[in-house]
């Protein structure tokens, strides 16, 4: 066993679906009925789990083209909530990571929230940084909230998946490669349910067995503590993909462009309030009378 299997981390991941897109970005529409991009009950979730009365929490939009735009509607949603200590980093390059303000931002808030956009800019940009290594070493350590939406969640994970077409289930059509790493054993796919993604996130779970899917509905998300026991939280679905018990699939023999076929995989599915446990990849119809207490 890896020596890092057996540290408990003290943080907290919220993995969130995201809201409606245009393109690879958040459509920005406040006045929405269902708040769907301000996602008020999930932000509202995040600020209870926070440390302290008042702490500050970062908002990263390095994964958006429209950085500022999606940071001040951020800051707006969380004024919303009567939180106004929440700032903007915005991180556009490898060399931004290197800015020493930024660098003591990390090391002193109390949280930060990746926003939606494109993953890859995410792990190209902070992978192996001394910024993402401050924020992976205060989740381990301390009580640090890690949210992520869209693209934020997806690259939480150690496997991510980097695109695929619209022929998931075809070999070499779903592309795998290295998240930001806060959780093992996951791999996390956004705007699940609106976009119709289970294909992909089948096709992603029978290339790597070991890491459990999790399709994040949108204004949805799941709350990871002690980096094992989820509990879904906001008002859609949470899909979760098991292939720990997976008896045949052919993806390794068949040819690029060929389907492939999967034998006894395991999916559940999540409303607010339901549980997963990881470890034991374990179904929980109450969250909070079965999960393990902290």
């Amino acid at each position: 066993m890896d020596e890092d299997d057996l540290i408990t981390p003290k943080g907290k991941l919220i993995a969130i679906g995201g809201a409606v897109n245009k393109g690879e970005e958040e459509q920005l529409n406040s006045d929405s009925t269902n708040q769907e991009f301000f996602e008020l009950g999930i932000l509202a979730r995040m600020l209870k789990e926070l440390e302290g009365d008042n702490g500050r929490i970062e908002i990263i939009t390095t994964a958006s083209e429209i950085p500022e735009v999606v940071g001040a509607q951020y800051i707006t949603a969380f004024n919303r909530l009567g939180h106004s200590n929440v700032d903007v980093i915005y991180i556009r390059s490898r060399e931004d990571t290197l800015n020493e303000d930024y660098l003591e931002r990390a090391r002193t808030c109390a949280g930060v929230l990746f926003s939606g956009g494109n993953q890859l800019r995410l792990t190209t940009i902070f992978g192996g940084t001394d910024f993402i290594k401050i924020l992976l070493k205060r989740y381990v350590t301390e009580p640090f909230i890690v949210a992520g939406t869209s693209a934020g969640a997806m690259a939480m994970s150690n496997t991510m998946i980097q695109g695929s077409s619209s022929k998931a289930l075809i070999k070499n059509e779903v592309q795998l490669s290295r998240g930001l790493g806060f959780i093992k054993d996951v791999t996390f796919d956004s705007h699940f349910v609106k976009r119709g993604r289970f294909s992909r996130l089948f096709q992603a779970v029978a290339m790597n067995p070991v890491c459990v899917g999790i399709g994040l509905g949108e204004d949805t998300g799941l709350l990871i503590t002690d980096g094992h026991n989820m509990e879904a939280i906001g008002s859609g679905l949470v899909i979760i993909v098991d292939g720990n018990n997976i008896r045949h699939t052919n993806v390794a023999s068949v040819n690029a462009k060929e389907p492939i076929s999967i034998e006894n995989l395991s999916v559940h599915i999540l409303v607010q309030n339901n549980g997963f446990l990881l470890h034991e990849r374990k179904f929980l119809a109450s969250y909070g009378e079965e999960a393990p207490k902290s």
